[in-house]
């Protein structure tokens, strides 16, 4: 047990925020706004906390800083917490991001007329939500702030959204996730049931396997598809042009950046170890369905005409990546998938915000608006391109280790699929240069020169919250090595569980040396 509840304070500060700041005035929208941001401020040094408070030795315990209290005694529930690496990046990338996110939409809602007290405080309790399911070490918990996340969001899209189709946008998103997540309470009660009323998730894994045959693929469908949803991967994707098209930029960075990856997180913490056979049996299919969605959203992407749209898109094609990386069950692989995961959330949680920015001033993310918009903003320009080139992983950049290393742990094991999922790289190239040629370059519109707001370039707040992100793209470009640290006991510790040769399942608290 942890002294202090560290990962306890993660979830209920930013729900005792949320209340706090939905309780404010509308009137006193700026009140609602810094107290907020307050919030958000101490979740990230909570975050930094538990960060210098983590064991990185190749001799910790699997699952550190755990927490359990009584929740439901007859039931032997218990509200337990515990963060791993793979969880710890997930944590200090939504408590970072989230702040960012809530300087990126300070000025968004000034022309739309709802309550700016309700947003943030909706955006709080995303955070909540998402903090705990990173963090939450019963199947139970976990599926409780899995559909619970839904919530906020969906009032995020179809609330404060934009365009004629927001509310549509909103209701298939939270449609598909719930339909995601029924499949998951179905196989959340049948893993009860197969395991003699257990939902903690060490016992779990420290447990005998389940036996291989029909119930163990049952199950690991029921919680694969939800989480494949939530990712998205081919073909369960659709939902998330829509969404993405739809919400508010700093909304789609933390959709992109952050809840999706929970599908992937989610993957890697309960479908590996409690369903391994399973995990093999369907390995290929997903591979298959992984590069598939690879190349199939890179061509979607050349033909979009709306930017966030077409970020949308690019996102199908990384998590195809991260899809290859973790099923290709190799050490490189499966690192490198999960350093793509925290630095995809970098990139295009930038990318998006960048966008965000360009179509607040032009009031829309239309590709054909624009047109030589670089002439009058230099350097909004400048951090678009580096946010096209970081997110089609240009060496130097944190997304090119992770590609790299997706790409080298795979064609150690399967060759043709390493050679097309290279492809993707190419077409990576052509989209991105694409849409900045055609925003950024080439013959200026015309219609810019009449709008003030095309001619001024960052201010001193979008500067503060841009490089943040910039410092942390390079750093992390040219020094992963935190980021491995941190990871690699948790990829050997989940590896084994599928690889040829698995080693012996470790007891709960302890780890694989």
């Amino acid at each position: 047990m942890n002294e202090l509840p560290l990962l306890s304070a993660l979830v209920v500060v930013p729900l005792i925020g949320a209340i706090i700041v939905a309780s404010i005035r509308r009137e006193q929208a700026e009140a609602a706004k810094w107290t907020a941001l307050g919030v958000s401020g101490v979740v990230a040094v909570i975050a930094a906390l538990v960060a210098f408070g983590f064991d990185y030795g190749e001799g910790a315990p699997w699952l550190q800083l755990t927490e359990s209290y009584t929740w439901i005694e007859s039931w032997d529930l218990n509200l337990s917490w515990g963060v791993d690496g793979i969880a710890l990046l997930m944590v200090v990338l939504t408590a970072g991001l989230t702040p960012i996110a809530m300087l990126a939409a300070w000025r968004d809602l000034d022309s739309v007329h709802r309550s700016v007290p309700t947003f943030f405080a909706l955006v709080l309790a995303l955070e909540a939500a998402m903090l705990a399911t990173f963090l939450a070490s019963n199947v139970l918990l976990f599926y409780f702030f899995f559909e619970a996340m839904l919530v906020p969001m969906y009032f995020l899209i179809g609330s404060y959204g934009t365009g004629a189709r927001r509310q549509y946008a909103a209701v298939k998103f939270f449609l598909y996730s719930l339909l995601g997540g029924l499949l998951m309470l179905v196989a959340v009660i049948g893993l009860w049931v197969a395991n003699g009323g257990v939902f903690d998730w060490q016992t779990l894994v420290a447990a005998e396997p389940m036996e291989a045959g029909t119930l163990q693929n049952w199950l690991f469908l029921g919680f694969f598809i939800a989480f494949a949803i939530k990712a998205p991967f081919f073909p369960f994707h659709t939902w998330l042009p829509d969404a993405g098209g739809a919400a508010p930029a700093a909304i789609a960075a933390l959709l992109v950046g952050v809840m999706d990856k929970i599908g992937t997180f989610a993957i890697l913490r309960y479908c590996l170890p409690l369903f391994p056979d399973a995990t093999r049996t369907f390995a290929p299919w997903i591979i298959g369905m992984s590069v598939i969605g690879i190349i199939y959203a890179a061509f979607v992407a050349i033909g979009q005409t709306d930017l966030k749209r077409l970020v949308a898109y690019t996102s199908i094609a990384h998590f195809g990546f991260i899809g290859v990386g973790i099923f290709a069950f190799t050490q490189a692989s499966a690192t490198g998938a999960i350093l793509y995961m925290f630095n995809h959330g970098l990139a295009t949680g930038l990318l998006f915000i960048v966008v965000g920015m360009l179509a607040l001033r032009r009031g829309s993310s239309t590709i054909g608006d624009y047109g030589g918009a670089a002439k009058t903003l230099p350097l909004l320009a400048g951090v678009f391109l580096f946010a096209g080139l970081a997110s089609l992983s240009l060496p130097g950049t944190a997304p090119f280790i992770s590609e790299f290393l997706v790409l080298l742990g795979t064609f150690a094991t399967n060759e043709p699929v390493g050679v097309v999922a290279t492809l993707g790289i190419v077409l990576a190239a052509a989209y991105v240069l694409w849409m900045y040629q055609r925003t950024m370059q080439g013959e200026r519109n015309p219609v810019l020169d009449d709008m003030a707001p095309m001619k001024r370039d960052l201010t001193v707040r979008e500067r503060a919250l841009i490089a943040p992100l910039v410092i942390a793209i390079l750093a992390f470009g040219f020094y992963p090595q935190p980021l491995i640290n941190a990871i690699e006991p948790a990829v050997d510790n989940t590896l084994q569980f599928v690889q040829d040769e698995p080693n012996e399942a470790p007891a709960a608290g302890e780890t694989n040396e």
